[in-house]
């Protein structure tokens, strides 16, 4: 399994004590196979799309005979401070896995390295949360906020995530909230 597919250890617990945990899978919709990375991200397992809702789709997958269901979208809009600067694809992903008793899980993969060492930000609204980043990736920095910031999604209409790659060059990628609840109650359904 790549390097990206398990999730860093949150700030807060001591590395050597926390067990490394699995991200959701990327999938593209169902009418087109998803590109080879994403499949072998998802463990060799191709993702079943439970349903579209607006921005979100609902998904699930069992790699290794283990149940994972995530939403997935693709930001609205991308823009970054150094206009045009090449990137991969970037997804806002939340993620439950029954077996690690993780629900609801936020995680984004940004389409480039982080600068290391630096935070990402993630607004919804007048509130920003704080993410932590590695390599392509970035988490809620504090996990008690994690429901807070579901519950923000839920109600609100854009999340704008903002990062520094470690060239410098700022990212600014809105993600649309329209048909989130959905999803997330589709994917809650299947992954109980």
């Amino acid at each position: 399994m790549p390097a990206f597919a398990q999730q860093p250890p949150a700030a807060s617990e001591p590395a050597a004590a926390a067990k490394p945990r699995a991200k959701p899978k990327v999938a593209a919709p169902a009418a087109k196979p998803a590109p080879a990375p994403v499949v072998a991200a998802a463990g060799g397992v191709q993702p079943k799309l439970l349903g579209q809702y607006g921005e979100w789709g609902a998904y699930t997958a069992a790699p290794g005979g283990k149940k994972v269901c995530f939403a997935l979208a693709k930001p609205t809009s991308s823009a970054t401070i150094r206009p045009n600067r090449p990137r991969n694809p970037s997804y806002m992903f939340i993620s439950t896995r029954p077996a690690d008793k993780v629900s609801n899980e936020i995680s984004v993969i940004i389409g480039y390295p982080f600068k290391p060492s630096s935070e990402a930000s993630a607004e919804i609204g007048s509130t920003t949360f704080a993410l932590y980043t590695q390599q392509d990736g970035a988490w809620i920095k504090n996990a008690a906020e994690e429901a807070h910031m579901i519950d923000a999604m839920r109600s609100g209409q854009t999340v704008i995530v903002k990062g520094v790659s470690v060239k410098g060059t700022q990212s600014i990628d809105t993600f649309g909230l329209k048909g989130l609840s959905q999803a997330l109650d589709r994917m809650a359904q299947d992954c109980k």
